[in-house]
This record gives structure tokens, C-alpha cells and sequence, in this order.
């Protein structure tokens, strides 16, 4: 990648006036070009409903990245941060597979130049796709071992012919079985109703760890921490991806399956904050917005709300 021009309209925002106390994401943000230095924060489209077509699930997901760049936009930035967009990886009908080798290619690249990657999905076959720049890094070759933190109510470890929404991670598992490896997968508020035995035996069949919702409310948040701390002991590098329908229909209603049930997210906002201040995390990805199914744009509100906190909380502030 060279030089990205900002998407028209993207980043406005309120506008308090100048110098770093009045800092919003839209005046942090710029186009993304080949020469910044190593260590900047860069954003990345993911336009896909391709894998929720396959799925049988509720399209519109594609539209998720423009929603998250506008409900990032004007959120306050306590400190400078160095963050730049890449643009969108676009899916055309019939091409996912294309889709997400193309941005399995431009994570890569990124994470080579030494850049944090942050995915703005798209469904969650954007997942695949960021393991393959993840797991095609300098440093994914490099024998460092990487570990997968999925946030969400599905395994997704769907045996379907073809790719889609619902095979990201055993599509990651396969990958990994042709390297001489178990992937190192772990997932935290697996909903039982959404889950059929078949899966749940899969899941223990690759040596997958996991919480159910029930075992992840607030009350439950010691356990859900060791849960993590244990997963992080085991990776080098992380890749945390986050499916918002693992949030309550009252908080994500924005998602192709609203949970009846979910993950408060007082929970998930503090495992995004453990997993930010490890060192560990190489990309993130957020999937499943779908716009056209939410209410206030509090889904895409939540999911900005998330990607701030990790970014901010993991970046090093940059100079004023």
C-alpha cells in the first residue's frame, strides 16, 4: 500500500476549537501512506455480506465500516494518538474467498511496517481474513505463537463447503492443521441456544477453550479475568476479534442475530482492557454492525466505544 485517500464525509465531527484539548478522532485521523513511521494505529474496511449471505443471516454488514468510522468520529481523545484509515477492502457478490486474501495481504503489510491493525467489519468472515495477515506476517512465520480471543455467542466453527460467516475459525483450525499446529483458539460468551452439540463437540475436538454467557456477568468477572490472563499465557501474538451480538440485544440490536442473553458490556470492556495493556495484541477486528438494523446507532456507538478504548489504551500517546 502507498498513499489512501480519506472516504469523503467519513471523519467530521464537532469542532471545539484548536490544540490537543479539544482532540477528537476526526481531527487525529489521516489518509494512510507508505512512509509513516512504525507504530501508528491503522484502520481498515472490511465492506462484506458475503459470508452472512452464505449464512443465511441478515445482509447489511457491509455497511458497518462507514457507520463505525461516523460514531468514531467525533469521540474525545485525552491524549494524541497517531492513527491513519487504509480505506475499504470491498467484497463483490460471489467473491469472499477473493475478499479475504485481499485483506489478508494488506494486514500483512501493515504488520510488517510495524503498525497496529484495527479490521472495521463486515461480517464475521473478516476474521479469516485477518488471521491470514496475521498468521502471514514477518512475525506470524516467525514461530511466534498466536493465539485467537473471539468474543462472541457462536463457535463459529461451522464444517459448511463453503466459506462464510459462520466458518472463520474453522477455516483458522484447517490452516493451522496444515502447519503441523492446533489452533489457539479460546472464546468467551458462547450462548448455548445458538450453539448445537454438534459444534460444542467440534469445539472440544480442537482443544478449544471457552466461557459460556452464563459464567461471564458481572459477578462472574474473577473468572472471566483468569480466563483471560490463562489464554494470553499461551501467545506471543493476539489477535482479539470481537462479534457484537455477544453484547445484549439491548445494547448491540445493530447485528444480524441480536443475543437474547449476551455479555454485559461492563465484561467486555474489561477484557478488551486486559488484552490492550498485555503488549500482545496485533490486530483486531469488530464484526457483525449491521446499520440498517440498528436503533440510535447504538450498536455502532457500543462497537466505537470499544475500538477507542483498545486503541487508546494500547497506543503510546503521540507527541502533541
Amino acid at each position: 500500500m502507498t498513499k489512501v485517500d480519506l472516504i469523503p464525509g467519513a471523519w467530521s465531527g464537532r469542532d471545539d476549537g484548536p490544540g490537543p484539548e479539544h482532540l477528537r478522532w476526526h481531527s487525529a485521523m489521516s489518509a494512510f501512506h507508505a512512509d509513516i513511521a512504525p507504530g501508528a494505529t491503522v484502520l481498515v474496511g472490511f465492506r462484506s455480506d458475503e459470508g452472512v449471505r452464505r449464512n443465511r443471516g441478515r445482509p447489511g454488514a457491509a455497511r458497518g465500516p462507514t457507520a463505525l468510522r461516523h460514531a468514531l468520529a467525533s469521540m474525545a481523545l485525552a491524549a494524541p494518538i497517531r492513527v491513519f484509515d487504509a480505506g475499504d477492502v470491498a467484497v463483490a457478490v460471489g467473491h469472499l474467498e477473493d475478499g479475504q486474501r485481499r485483506l489478508g495481504d494488506v494486514v500483512a503489510g501493515l504488520l510488517d511496517a510495524g503498525h497496529f491493525v484495527a479490521v472495521l467489519g463486515g461480517g464475521h468472515e473478516v476474521a479469516y481474513g485477518s488471521y491470514l495477515g496475521l498468521s502471514t506476517s514477518a512475525a506470524g512465520m516467525s514461530g511466534a505463537r498466536l493465539g485467537v480471543l473471539n468474543l462472541d455467542a457462536h463457535f463459529d466453527l461451522r464444517d459448511d463447503a463453503a466459506a462464510n460467516s459462520g466458518t472463520p475459525f474453522r477455516q483458522m483450525a484447517d490452516a493451522e492443521a496444515e502447519r503441523g499446529r492446533l489452533l489457539n483458539y479460546a472464546v468467551l460468551g458462547i450462548a448455548q441456544p445458538s450453539n448445537t452439540a454438534a459444534l460444542f463437540t467440534r469445539a472440544v475436538s480442537l482443544g478449544v477453550r471457552y466461557l459460556l454467557d452464563d459464567d461471564c456477568g458481572t459477578a462472574n468477572l474473577p473468572a472471566v479475568e483468569s480466563f483471560v490472563d490463562e489464554f494470553l499465557r499461551t501467545a506471543d501474538l493476539v489477535h482479539l476479534t470481537i462479534d457484537l451480538d455477544v453484547l445484549p440485544a439491548s445494547v448491540a440490536p445493530g447485528v444480524s442475530a441480536p443475543a437474547a442473553f449476551g455479555v454485559p458490556l461492563e465484561v467486555i470492556q474489561r477484557v478488551c482492557d486486559i488484552v490492550a495493556r498485555s503488549g500482545k495484541l496485533a490486530v483486531l477486528d469488530i464484526a457483525e454492525l449491521n446499520p440498517k438494523l440498528d436503533f440510535d446507532n447504538r450498536t455502532a456507538r457500543t462497537a466505537a466505544r470499544l475500538i477507542h478504548r483498545v486503541v487508546t489504551w494500547r497506543a503510546p500517546p503521540a507527541e502533541a
